[in-house]
């Protein structure tokens, strides 16, 4: 039987985690090299404190309290050109509005259905707005973080976007 290999993260390559609780379940913020790589709602994470994690916190439960409180972190998207280009251009959607993965699909030059994997694949859910981002004729579609679809409803209500005001 084969030595198990243990892979060890390259020096300086070290994320540091630091989960809250938000109306959408606990909220997992990552940092590394002092900047936002990444956030889920898996409910594991960390503790860490930095102040940057600190800050991205404080940022997310003013989100909560008012949306137009907006974000203002160092953000990097780890992860391929197409998957940052997708990133970009839901950063580019206003607050209180939405897209459908085919508008942002055409501005990319990529499939409807490649647009929707991207958006899948977004890195850094919530501040990275991909709930933004809807199915053909504003179709509630799929949505990776939380309770899914259920989650992305809450936040499109939350904001005001999409027609979806409670």
């Amino acid at each position: 039987m084969a030595e198990p290999r243990i892979l060890k993260a390259p020096v300086g390559d070290v994320r540091r985690g630091l989960t809250i609780d938000t109306p959408t379940g606990p909220f997992t913020l990552i940092e590394r090299d002092g900047a936002i790589v990444g956030a889920h709602w898996l409910g594991e994470g960390g503790q860490d404190e930095t102040p940057l994690l600190v800050e991205a916190a404080r940022q997310v439960a003013a989100y909560f309290d008012d949306p137009g409180a907006g974000f203002d972190l160092p953000l990097r998207i780890e992860a391929s050109p197409a998957q940052q280009a997708a990133c970009a251009a839901m950063q580019a959607i206003p607050l209180g509005e939405t897209r459908t993965y085919g508008t942002l699909a055409k501005a990319l030059g990529v499939s409807a259905q490649a647009m929707g994997q991207l958006c899948g694949g977004n890195p850094i859910p919530l501040i990275v707005p991909c709930h933004r981002v809807l199915g053909a004729g504003g179709r509630l579609t799929g949505y990776s973080g939380g309770a899914g679809v259920e989650t992305k409803l809450a936040l499109l209500r939350h904001e005001g976007g999409g027609g979806f005001l409670i």
